[in-house]
């Protein structure tokens, strides 16, 4: 199941929060409106029959004829919701609006509000309780304007709540905006950067997590410092006593007189010398993955390339590192030490894994692209994929020291470059080839 984001979660949580609090809002006010409504509409209904009771005693008392009924005819066509009666103690009735209906009125229980099942009414009497009035309001009436007014409260919710949910989105959007900074920054990050987090802008409730992950990068830089540290002394002081090893079973080589002995000694030389080999290349990993890789000043890269080319060429046959390179300077900020450990470990690999007598091709473009390519079997695409792991070899060779790739990975990887290999050859039947980016000056 897919996790819900965090900001989906406080943008739904808030909006039906915001929702329910509205719509209870809205039920609390209904029923206040309506009991005010009520205390209104009652309070009309006391102030008709008050007002109508004077004039309705002054009009029967005025008449010629008793207890003749008289219905007030309309003065206009209108709808009517107070309706009301006159009658007398006997209960005859006296005098009635145009629009009420004696049925609907129930018989006389003195002064005072009373509801029946369709109507609210209100009786009042004078004349020593002789003339008693009873106005009427249809129930209907009320629950009519009590759904206007529900209506009123509730519509606002149509328009307001997804405006609402619409600023609660872009609220939280803002207030998660440095969190998504944060989480941009380290996914941008490599592998092997642990430099500190930035820690200006959080909330406050994220800055202690950042400043916790921060401690934890100091803690794993630490080991790494430390590990690459160890690597590199420990090569380091193999030289001497490697060197003097070397010398030893040399001298050994020359003062026998015995073959059998001076053979042991050169295989002891010949090992010896791979040991150092690795010791070197054991020094040039931890450079390339604790040094500094970028300078402040520009080198022209095509200089380095020809001296590590001369260098490993000689006692080679003529022509076979063929170097191709620009006329034009390649000025880049790449510490030349750096390149030439990535131009030594690409020529010693094929040199040494590649055909014997082909040429290894080096090539440089004024871009920064730098290829190196050699003839050869074709290197199986399961086993290519795993070649820049550590002491990793092509074909399960013994002479190599499984280094050199994962050092000019380790490299590319550091200068965000994309490493690529390629066997065969592009265009070519047999071979393998390595293709990297080399960051350029400005």
């Amino acid at each position: 199941m897919r996790p819900r984001s965090l900001q989906a979660r406080l943008a739904l949580s808030l909006g039906v929060l915001l929702t329910a609090l509205w719509a209870a809002g809205a039920v609390a006010t209904g029923f206040v409106l309506q009991r005010e409504m009520d205390r209104v509409f009652d309070s009309a209904l006391q102030e008709t029959a008050q007002r109508l009771l004077p004039l309705a005693v002054i009009d029967i008392l005025g008449r010629e004829e008793a207890g003749v009924t008289q219905r007030l005819g309309a003065i206009r066509p209108h709808e009517e919701y107070f309706t009301y009666i006159v009658r007398d103690d006997a209960g005859q009735v006296l005098l009635q609006s145009h629009g009420a209906d004696p049925a609907l009125f129930p018989a006389w229980a003195g002064p005072g509000f009373a509801t029946t099942g369709s109507h609210r009414l209100y009786s009042d009497a004078a004349v020593r309780d002789t003339v008693r009035i009873t106005v009427a309001e249809p129930l209907a009436h009320r629950a009519a304007v009590a759904r206007e007014l529900r209506l009123g409260l509730v519509a606002p919710l149509l328009v307001v709540v997804p405006l609402a949910l619409g600023a609660i989105v872009l609220a939280v959007q803002a207030s998660l905006a440095p969190l998504r900074r944060l989480r941009d920054s380290l996914a941008a990050r490599n592998a092997r950067d642990l430099a500190p987090l930035a820690g200006t802008g959080l909330p406050s409730e994220i800055a202690p997590v950042v400043a916790a992950l921060n401690d934890l990068l100091a803690r794993l830089d630490g080991a790494f410092q430390a590990e690459r540290s160890f690597a590199a002394n420990a090569a380091h002081e193999l030289r001497t006593p490697l060197a003097g090893a070397i010398a030893q079973a040399q001298r050994l080589q020359a003062e026998s007189a015995d073959p059998a002995a001076v053979a042991r000694a050169a295989d002891i030389e010949a090992t010896l010398k791979r040991l150092t080999r690795l010791s070197e290349r054991l020094l040039q990993l931890a450079r390339a993955e604790g040094g500094r890789l970028r300078q402040d000043r520009a080198t022209d890269l095509r200089a380095i390339a020809q001296m590590v080319a001369a260098d490993l060429g000689r006692g080679l046959p003529p022509g076979r590192i063929a170097l191709c390179l620009p006329e034009t300077p390649v000025m880049s900020d790449l510490d030349p030490d750096a390149f030439g450990i990535l131009c030594r470990n690409l020529l010693d690999n094929a040199l040494r894994h590649g055909a014997s007598q082909g040429p290894v091709d080096l090539t440089l473009q004024p871009d920064g692209r730098l290829c190196v390519a050699n003839d050869g079997p074709v290197v199986p695409p399961e086993v290519l994929a795993r070649l820049t792991a550590r002491f990793e070899r092509a074909g399960g060779r013994a002479e190599g020291s499984g280094l050199g790739l994962a050092i000019v990975a380790a490299i590319a990887e550091r200068i965000g470059s994309d490493l690529t290999l390629h066997s065969p050859r592009p265009r070519q039947a047999s071979g393998f080839q390595v293709c990297l980016q080399l960051p350029l000056a400005g």
